[in-house]
């Protein structure tokens, strides 16, 4: 779910601009964490896609009519 990843980044977005304007190295931090974590969740499931779309394609899944393309 690339959804979980978004809110990953949003949360560490909203973390780490608070630790900036308390002065909380640590909620700056964490906020970093959190963001790297979303853009992971992310990549993971694009990548997640596209193999299935390679599977897919070699399969022959992929055509609505069955028959692979040349």
């Amino acid at each position: 779910m690339s959804n979980d990843g978004a809110a990953d980044r949003l949360k560490g977005k909203a973390k780490e601009a608070i630790g900036k304007i308390t002065g909380n190295d640590r909620a700056k931090a964490e906020g970093k964490t959190d963001q790297a974590k979303g853009s992971a969740k992310e990549g993971a499931e694009g990548l997640k896609g596209r193999v299935a779309g390679v599977k897919d394609s070699l399969t022959g899944k992929g055509d609505k009519d069955g028959d692979k393309k040349d």
